[in-house]
């Protein structure tokens, strides 16, 4: 989730040039369903042939798809960027950078999430799902969670929980403007340490209801 436009019509390393056409495919896809956009659009917009655009990512579908697990995925240096102080700091940090993402990207992430164009398509849905498992394991480090093994899949069900909330209040904000950034950080900080601080430990301790 975190893609920066690289200058264009430069001599690039293939690592750059690589980010460089998948920001501007980012940026392309989150402005237009994915129907209306094809490689040679991407190649054009990044500056390049379309054959580089075929070579780094394969087909249309492809690049389609690194496009939404970019958007959807945390990646793992927003872990070591958090800073070292109590729950309350790293939960607040944790839903800042979030925030900060999804703003920044605002509409690329938004087709992201609903599949613009794609919706129900098996592929996008398996990298959505993938993005979510990814985010219920960086998650559980974030707040100090990653060593716990006893009820470890009930944790992580309550993090993919709490991660579908952050989706639909951010998209309250974002699309809707039925809420402000202030009472979505607001939301999202108190939720997960509640979850943390009050649920978890109930669960830990064998307080939770079995499951069915």
């Amino acid at each position: 989730m975190s893609v920066e436009t690289a200058p264009r019509r430069r001599r690039l390393e293939p690592d750059a040039r690589r980010g460089q056409i998948l920001a501007c495919a980012v940026r392309l896809f989150g402005e237009r369903p994915y129907a209306d956009v094809s490689t040679t659009d991407v190649a054009r917009e990044a500056g390049v042939a379309r054959g580089l655009v075929n070579h780094y990512f394969g087909t249309k579908k492809d690049l389609y798809l690194e496009v939404v697990r970019v958007m959807v995925t945390i990646p793992e240096v927003a872990l070591e960027r958090l800073p070292k102080g109590d729950l309350r700091t790293r939960v607040d940090a944790s839903v800042t950078w979030f925030l900060d993402v999804v703003s920044r990207h605002s509409t690329s992430w938004l087709a992201a999430v609903t599949a613009r164009g794609m919706g129900g398509d098996a592929d996008v849905e398996r990298v959505l799902a993938e993005a979510e498992e990814v985010a219920a394991d960086r998650m559980l480090v974030a707040v100090g969670l990653a060593g716990a093994a006893q009820h470890r899949e009930d944790l992580r069900g309550m993090v993919r929980a709490y991660g579908g909330l952050a989706t639909s209040t951010a998209r309250e904000w974002l699309q809707r403007g039925a809420l402000t950034r202030d009472q979505v950080h607001l939301l999202l900080t108190t939720t997960l340490l509640t979850i943390v601080e009050q649920v978890i430990p109930q669960v830990i301790a064998g307080g939770g209801p079995a499951r069915p």
